[in-house]
């Protein structure tokens, strides 16, 4: 038990609120920028109390970045990433957990080892991947010599050429970003937690084990599954690197790429204030999620640590 002293409180106190300092006066300045004219942005120093052109600012930033359109892209990718990594890591942490397979420790170790693996490593053949996804079954044509085989057969020459490209779809933005180490094992881990006399008592009522797993350890797991969707949706939401390369159409944007276009470039107006509202209209979508889902948050950080 640690001892409650008034010295500790104060350390305490004083920790805490330089984190929040820290953690909101760049947000206090970004809504101070983002209220002012350009003229006014760009004086030295910036003032510290709001302008009066702050709804005005956000209604250009807006119109400017599309947000209507990119809002809606990224609401889909993110939910998208959210539901399908929590889908396949729940799947695999239950086969890895309650199925004994031959090298199922070696699958665990594979997931677990591609942890240190981000997806700016494989970048290049993802984006081969998925700009072909037919690349597997065009080899499998190619080895088996079909197109031979076929003109054998009917005594014509053809060729067999196969492609399904993804690029500046929602599929292509999303599948490659479904696959989660760190849920896959987070979900082993509580798994291991639930007791064995669980499982039993179900196999005796003759249950089966998409039973078991839809009935018992999914109920179980909703805390869990909250707090990871949080931090999936936050993860979806703040891609950058994957919707630049995989997007072309302006309309397949995320709400990031157009804020990016928002920051003024060295032959622009530098229209900071916009960049600010921008900003401020990108992370709102993120702070509502963890606003409204932090009692749940809280409960599953505290249930997956037990």
């Amino acid at each position: 038990m640690v001892e409650r002293s008034p010295v500790l409180s104060m350390i305490c106190h004083a920790i805490l609120i330089a984190g929040a300092l820290t953690v909101c006066i760049p947000l206090y300045f970004a809504f101070v920028a983002g209220s002012l004219t350009v003229a006014e942005v760009q004086k030295v120093p910036l003032p510290w109390l709001p302008g009066s052109q702050f709804f005005d600012n956000l209604q250009l930033a807006w119109s400017k970045g599309n947000f209507s359109r990119t809002f809606t892209n990224s609401i889909v990718v993110a939910l998208g990433i959210t539901a399908g990594k929590i889908a396949v890591s729940l799947l695999s942490a239950f086969a890895i957990t309650y199925f004994r397979f031959r090298y199922r420790m070696l699958a665990f170790w594979l997931i677990f080892v591609s942890l240190m693996l981000p997806i700016e490593v494989r970048i290049v053949p993802t984006f081969e991947a998925v700009a072909n996804a037919a690349l597997p079954l065009q080899w499998l044509v190619d080895t088996l010599h079909l197109a031979d085989l076929w003109g054998w057969i009917s005594g014509h020459d053809i060729a067999i050429a196969l492609e399904w490209n993804m690029v500046n779809t929602y599929p292509g933005l999303i599948l490659p970003l479904i696959a989660s180490a760190t849920a896959t094992f987070l979900f082993r881990q509580f798994f291991l937690t639930v007791p064995d006399e669980l499982c039993e008592a179900a196999r005796l009522d003759g249950a089966s084990p998409l039973h078991f797993f839809w009935s018992i350890l999914l109920p179980l797991s909703v805390p869990n599954m909250v707090a990871l969707a949080i931090i999936l949706f936050l993860f979806g939401w703040n891609q950058y690197l994957w919707p630049l390369l995989f997007t072309t159409d302006k309309d397949m944007a995320t709400a990031v790429i157009a804020l990016k276009g928002l920051i003024p470039r060295s032959d622009s107006e530098p229209a900071w204030n916009i960049a600010m509202s921008g900003a401020l209209l990108t992370m709102l979508p993120p702070a509502l999620v963890v606003l409204l889902l932090q009692r749940w948050f809280i409960k599953g950080l505290i249930d997956s640590s037990k």
